[in-house]
């Protein structure tokens, strides 16, 4: 699986929870075809085959990000110093 990039998973995250929100609160024939095709887009970026596993997948991989994050300032505060 290639790991997508975090900006783009975060946007497919964004893209599913408004999807998902719209079909929640008013569901029509669009929002059932907009929550379809953000889930589908979720699962293939999370190597998944349903919603609850591709969300979990993105928050592991988030949770990656941010260590990556977060040991790539401890480096640049190291160099600085």
């Amino acid at each position: 699986m290639i790991i997508p990039a975090e900006k783009d998973l975060r946007a497919v995250l964004a893209r599913f929870a408004q999807a998902r929100i719209e079909h929640d609160v008013r569901p029509t024939g669009r929002t059932s075809r907009d929550l379809e095709d953000a889930t589908y887009t979720l699962c293939v970026m999370t190597g998944a085959r349903t919603a609850e596993q591709a969300l979990l997948a993105a928050d592991a991989l988030l949770e990656q990000y941010s260590a990556s994050g977060a040991s790539l300032s401890q480096q640049h505060e190291t160099l600085a110093a």
